[in-house]
């Protein structure tokens, strides 16, 4: 249960309450949502059982799993390049993931302040970008955040990691149920609008865009290609069954998404806000809504509370295969390699933060900082990650003995080899050629 709710809590993060709502506002709602179900389980759950099953089978840090396995199945050690990579793109991917956990977090003092009442489109986004240009809130905020992370992964793996996610996906999930009930007594007929949105079928929406948007979302809402659910399963045992409990980890992901949606969309129609609004949906357009409806100060801080503890599940995984790395090459203990790492990452977020001010005019290939991390995380190692992972355990490995692992039947493992070999490392290649493609 530890190990699941490790897991669940690194899927569930920014991406399922900031990125996948502003994603179906954009791209029709229910065309987007019905897409992103199917790659989910037909992309994403396989390669989550591909990273636990070689994690599993290497039993340490992502790169070295990866050479130990390749030479057991007479493979080359060139193979650990997908585990640097993986470790590297996690790395990077905190730096600026802690910039805007922080973000959250500050936005629960912001919201308690009362900030958003009687405040119109204009207010918020003026707020927000007076927010971006404070080189000192953003440092201080950055700097809580990553202290937080860097605190529960020193702690380990039982009393860190299992024990905060034990805590904190509950009570992610009645928060979010709590905000889903709120919203559907103060928004009215603006809910039944909101679930339609979502759910009833609008093929007509369904574009090559929207499609591998959606795949692309699958992929990156649960972790994979960051080397994070490789190094948490070198932690699993035989016993644990790796399908039934990736199954698990997907609905939970899925379901956090869906009940974002569903909390978030029904404020947004009831206030007569466009769901379309884009990456600002939540730090400019609902504290609109938070601040014109009764109750909407104390709802306002609940949200970001929720958002917060969501970005919090997600950054302690992403700093673990840097710490599991640096624990077995080095004489560092636990919370030295924690301390070591996270202050260098706090260092490169700086850098990241100040993107937004002081360093805005800085650029690299058109990009600054911020822009040009996520860009080569995103649309470059996290995919070349998982494309290595996939094929690696579809065509490098003994098939008989994985199936023997996975407890396959003949027609069940005839699907996982043609999903492995085939259609994933396709779909993959197609996220990356989209990611490179100019976008309109």
């Amino acid at each position: 249960m530890g190990f699941m709710l490790a897991a669940a809590g690194s899927a569930v993060g920014l991406g399922n309450i900031w990125k996948f709502p502003y994603m179906a506002g954009e791209m029709g709602g229910s065309a987007f949502v019905l897409t992103y179900l199917i790659c989910m389980f037909v992309i994403g759950l396989p390669i989550l059982v591909a990273e636990w099953l070689i994690g599993r089978r290497g039993q340490k840090n992502p790169i070295h799993t990866m050479e130990d396995v390749a030479k057991a199945e007479g493979r080359s050690k060139n193979w650990r390049w997908v585990g640097i990579i993986g470790v590297l793109g996690s790395f990077l991917i905190l730096s600026f993931y802690s910039v805007i956990g922080g973000w959250a977090t500050d936005y629960i003092v912001i919201a308690a302040k009362g900030s958003f009442v009687g405040m119109n489109g204009n207010g918020t986004s003026q707020l927000f970008e007076n927010f971006l240009g404070s080189v000192s809130h953003l440092f201080i905020w950055h700097t809580v955040f990553m202290f937080a992370t860097a605190f529960i992964v020193a702690l380990g793996v039982g009393a860190g990691l299992e024990r905060s996610c034990k805590i904190m996906m509950p009570g992610l999930g009645l928060l979010l149920i709590g905000l889903v009930v709120y919203a559907a007594l103060v928004s009215g007929p603006a809910f039944e609008q909101a679930f339609k949105f979502l759910f009833t079928p609008n093929w007509s929406a369904i574009t090559g865009k929207a499609v591998l948007a959606a795949l692309g979302h699958a992929f990156f809402s649960l972790s994979l290609g960051m080397g994070i659910m490789m190094a948490y399963g070198s932690y699993l045992g035989k016993d644990v069954n790796l399908i039934s409990t990736a199954r698990t980890v997907v609905i939970l992901d899925v379901i956090v998404a869906i009940l974002s949606g569903m909390a978030i969309f029904p404020l947004v129609f009831a206030n007569g806000l466009q769901p379309g609004e884009g990456a600002g949906l939540i730090f400019v357009t609902l504290p609109i809504a938070f601040g014109n409806m009764a109750g909407g100060t104390i709802l306002g801080v609940l949200f970001f509370i929720f958002l917060t503890f969501a970005a919090l599940t997600s950054s302690i995984s992403l700093l673990e295969p840097t710490v599991e790395l640096l624990e077995e090459k080095t004489r560092l203990s636990r919370v030295s390699a924690t301390v070591v790492s996270s202050v260098v990452i706090w260092a490169l977020g700086i850098a990241c933060l100040l993107s937004f001010n002081e360093w805005k005019q800085v650029t690299l290939f058109g990009k600054n900082i911020f822009d040009l991390l996520d860009y080569l995380t995103s649309k470059l190692m996290l995919p070349l990650t998982g494309l290595g992972t996939i094929v690696f355990a579809g065509w490098m490995m003994n098939q008989q003995l994985i199936r023997e692992e996975l407890h396959l039947g003949p027609a069940l493992f005839a699907l996982w080899k043609f999903l492995c070999r085939i259609v994933i490392p396709i779909a993959v290649v197609a996220i990356m050629i989209y990611g490179f493609m100019p976008q309109k």
